[in-house]
């Protein structure tokens, strides 16, 4: 499908966005036919989150008109709310100055996603426009690796010393200039600026002004270390249900905070990426080229047609069988579908435990155990199925018990593959939402065609 009819599919998922699929329409037709100023109107009513949307809903040349005729409104947020490669799209024409406008005004880990689609030249030229202040700690977020807690962190926090009173914090916050527009929790620091508790915000509004903040702190906070990945800080802030959390640097010393919203994109961004790299896509494949779709996917299908070969090589074995039983070739399809789809079933669900830290080895056996029992049950109850269907197809009892046969044997081993599989690549250090699901497609295949084919050659003939 060519990038012009991209805007058509979306519209009616628009809706739930918060764009009306008339609102789409209207603001397309007003571009197609140069109505400026209807366009600005339409589009500086949206919430930026849905200006984002509308770019993302667009093709490559109304995404670029779009641009032309807002560019010099849009707003920071709405940058910020764009995905790539749209972001990096709007970002290239933007320029310079425009860009060094909005990460002045973004907060710091926004600011570092607008930047980092931007090349090192790109970067230095937009830094130079900005202020001191604003630039040198963009600079450093810059040169934390991707998805590490350094890169989401936020540099604005509220830290006191345990020794200060109420009355002083409330003072502080009331002069202080440089805060966060948003925060929950007073954090409490040493004098060597570790964090050793935290205040939240409801509960220091409630205590009277000459209490000491070292009488109200929650003591041992969850602290993340600079370098850590965002998966795990995102795992602990569900799993402590945190509102926000101190960043420490190699030296314990707290450097920054991470707030639960930047979590919340990371936890959906993770699930997402998952589910996209057991099917071979990439999230953003709605907004790329055909060109670099076709080349993205191409990889991953051409995997999928070695492991296909190597099944066609199985049944290749017993070509004599089949020509010999022809009903062979008519049900051996029926194995290994069977045995592909309870595979997949186990699998999504280990992936998923696998991601969110709920398969451990402190449980992986019972899990295993678990997943073989289901594949015998099923197995047995589905091979009584299809033995008493083929049964009934072609009057031989014994091509029914040998399909039987064959069920329950694969779906115990797709039962198994579908969670040793991910748990084998992930203690390999390889993500197991990448390739597990070839690997899994592969097993219940070979061993679906091997076990049918290998029992009609040796009953049937």
């Amino acid at each position: 499908m060519s990038d012009a009819m991209q805007v058509e599919a979306p519209e009616e998922q628009a809706e739930a966005r918060g764009l009306t699929p008339d609102l789409v329409r209207e603001i397309r037709i007003a571009l197609d036919e140069s109505r400026n100023d209807d366009v600005r109107i339409s589009f500086g009513e949206l919430h930026a989150a849905d200006q984002a949307d509308l770019f993302e809903l667009f093709d490559r040349e109304r995404r670029n008109l779009l641009l032309e005729v807002v560019g010099q409104d849009l707003s920071p947020d709405t940058i910020a709310e764009l995905e790539e490669p749209v972001r990096d799209a709007v970002v290239e024409m933007l320029g310079p100055e425009k860009l060094a406008e909005a990460v002045s005004e973004l907060d710091e880990d926004d600011a570092v996603y607008v930047l980092d689609a931007l090349s090192e030249e790109q970067q230095k030229a937009v830094l130079e426009l900005v202020s001191e202040d604003i630039r040198r700690p963009l600079v450093e977020g810059l040169s934390f690796a991707e998805d590490t807690a350094g890169r989401l962190m936020q540099r604005d926090f509220v830290a006191v010393p345990a020794f200060w009173s109420m009355g002083q914090v409330i003072d502080h916050l009331r002069e202080a200039e440089n805060l966060p527009d948003h925060f929950y929790s007073i954090y409490v620091i040493d004098p060597s600026f570790k964090p050793i508790g935290w205040v939240p915000l409801d509960r220091a509004m409630r205590t009277k002004r000459p209490i000491q903040v070292g009488e109200i702190m929650d003591e041992d906070p969850v602290t993340f270390s600079v370098g850590m990945d965002v998966e795990h800080v995102a795992y602990q802030v569900r799993q402590y249900d945190l509102t926000s959390a101190p960043v420490v640097d190699d030296n314990g010393r707290m450097i920054g905070v991470i707030m639960v919203d930047d979590v919340m994109d990371v936890v959906e961004e993770e699930a997402e990426e998952d589910l996209f790299q057991i099917s071979g896509v990439k999230e953003d494949d709605l907004n790329q080229s055909i060109t670099r779709t076709t080349r993205s996917r191409f990889t991953w299908l051409a995997l999928n047609l070695l492991t296909a070969i190597l099944a066609s090589v199985v049944i290749g074995f017993f070509d004599a069988t089949i020509e010999q039983v022809v009903a062979l070739a008519v049900l051996m399809p029926i194995v290994a579908s069977m045995g592909g789809n309870a595979g997949t079933q186990t699998l999504a669900i280990a992936v998923r435990a696998l991601g969110t830290k709920d398969l451990t080895s402190s449980n992986m056996l019972r899990q295993v155990v678990k997943e073989l029992a289901v594949g015998v049950f099923n197995g047995i109850a589905f091979a009584i199925l299809i033995g008493v269907a083929t049964l009934l197809w072609f009057q031989d009892p014994l091509l029914g018990g040998v399909i039987a046969v064959a069920m329950v044997v694969n779906m115990i081993v797709a039962g198994l593959a579908g969670i040793l599989i991910p748990i084998g690549l992930d203690r390999a250090g390889v993500d197991p939402a990448v390739s597990s699901a070839v690997f899994l497609t592969t097993v219940t295949d070979i061993v679906g065609f091997f076990v049918f084919l290998g029992l009609g050659a040796w009953l049937l003939l």
